[in-house]
């Protein structure tokens, strides 16, 4: 075997010195495909806890619905329907004409209402007390809640509302609201109103006033 390494004109001492390079070149690739490997795995990692995390805010953060029914000339009903997980305490109702900026009819509640559950009563009278004898156009519901130590409120879901000689014609939703709830009390007291999409339990720094004197 030595002389027909040596007839080849390859040393056998050589050759058995490529060994250990030849070695190192084959670790070095096998260590690139795991490291990529291993960077592909920790990117699907991260997705896929995303996605929980997305997908467990979406299940907990509350989330009310509300929706206004005509039953007769002069009854109507309103069923709020929870989408979340969480039970929630409803506090107060109120009830607007779109054109005007303070709600006209609020209604005090203390009624508990579970995760996937709806609630439902009976406001044709406040209705017909909101519009009047003679109505034709939109009006809004929002409802304020208790859940998790704090207080949020719903945007205003509007309605097409028809009342003719005081009674209710037509009564029909014309959108849903583009924000979801908000807070607006915690347990720290109160918080500025934002879209509450996530935990704000921890408020913002305040604001330290400019301390520089004023030259004369």
């Amino acid at each position: 075997m030595h002389l027909l390494f040596k007839w080849l004109g390859f040393p056998l001492s050589d050759l058995i010195g490529y060994i250990p390079l030849l070695a190192t070149l084959v670790t070095c690739y096998f260590s690139v495909i795991l490291a990529r490997a291993t960077l592909r795995y920790v990117e699907a990692t991260d997705k896929g806890l995303a996605l929980a995390r997305e997908e467990f805010e979406r299940e907990w953060s509350p989330e009310l619905h509300i929706k206004l029914e005509r039953v007769s000339a002069s009854e109507a009903t309103i069923v709020v329907t929870n989408l979340a997980k969480l039970s929630v305490l409803l506090q107060l109702l109120q009830i607007r004409k779109v054109t005007f900026a303070v709600p006209f009819e609020r209604w005090t509640l203390n009624d508990p209402l579970v995760g996937g559950t709806t609630w439902t009563r009976d406001i044709g009278r406040r209705l017909l007390a909101c519009t009047g004898p003679e109505f034709q156009g939109q009006i809004a519901a929002s409802m304020t809640f208790f859940a998790s130590g704090r207080m949020f409120r719903t945007d205003w879901f509007r309605f097409y509302i028809d009342v003719h000689s005081g009674h209710i014609v037509r009564l029909d939703p014309t959108n849903i609201p583009a924000r979801r709830v908000r807070v607006l009390l915690n347990r720290q007291g109160p918080e500025r109103r934002r879209d509450f999409v996530q935990d704000v339990a921890t408020g913002a720094p305040p604001k330290t006033p400019d301390a520089t004197p004023v030259s004369s």
